[in-house]
């Protein structure tokens, strides 16, 4: 039985104190790796970005972030102004994996999540932490809410004396964590460096 499934079922009786921890906003970049998650998660839900977050959303994201996952999403946006100058065609779809991807919570649908909850977190043997998360999208009416729910797992690590979110795990199967893949991953694909390269497979391969 994996640490997930063995938390779920305790969920509803921890939401209370989850939706109080949103709500509160810190002063600074929390000291704690689920402190830290939710922070950035709170900032996520708030605002829905999909693809490269540009101006006050990735102002808003880059202090949760590590200097590693920073550069990272500098040169998927590098390698992205690469592939517009190369390919001129404005009826050309791009085949660029993060353009209809939500960075932080999936692709699709799961780009906007309206809701989440931080689950536990499991210490990593390099020292990282695995953050697990639980995103909400509710569908349906008011009086008849339907929840469609998924898990990504946030990698934090310890950087200048602070908890930073360096990667996110893109969980395909909580029961067994298998066919998951990584935010670094999908910012990759495509480019080496700054430079668009083209893919081998299709685009939507890696969801």
């Amino acid at each position: 039985m994996t640490l997930l499934r063995c938390i779920i079922p305790l969920l509803f009786a921890t939401t209370a104190l989850g939706q109080l921890a949103q709500h509160s906003k810190p002063s600074s970049v929390p000291e704690e790796p689920g402190a830290v998650v939710r922070s950035l998660y709170k900032e996520v839900v708030a605002r829905h970005p999909v693809g490269i977050p540009e101006d006050a959303d990735m102002k808003a994201f880059s202090p949760y972030l590590s200097k590693s996952l920073l550069h990272r999403i500098e040169l998927a946006r590098a390698c992205q102004g690469d592939y517009y100058r190369l390919h001129k065609d404005p009826n050309l779809k791009p085949p660029i994996e993060w353009l209809e991807f939500g960075l932080f919570t999936g692709g699709m649908e799961n780009a906007a999540p309206g809701a989440f909850h931080v689950l536990a977190t499991e210490s990593e043997k390099n020292g990282s932490f695995r953050v697990y998360v639980e995103l909400i999208i509710m569908y349906g009416s008011p009086a008849n809410p339907e929840p469609s729910v998924w898990y990504v797992a946030a990698i934090v690590v310890r950087e200048n004396s602070q908890f930073v979110v360096d990667d996110v795990i893109f969980l395909k199967d909580y029961s067994t964590l298998e066919n998951e893949f990584r935010l670094s991953e999908v910012l990759r694909a495509g480019c080496k460096g700054p430079r668009w390269v083209g893919r081998s497979k299709p685009p939507n391969d890696l969801k």
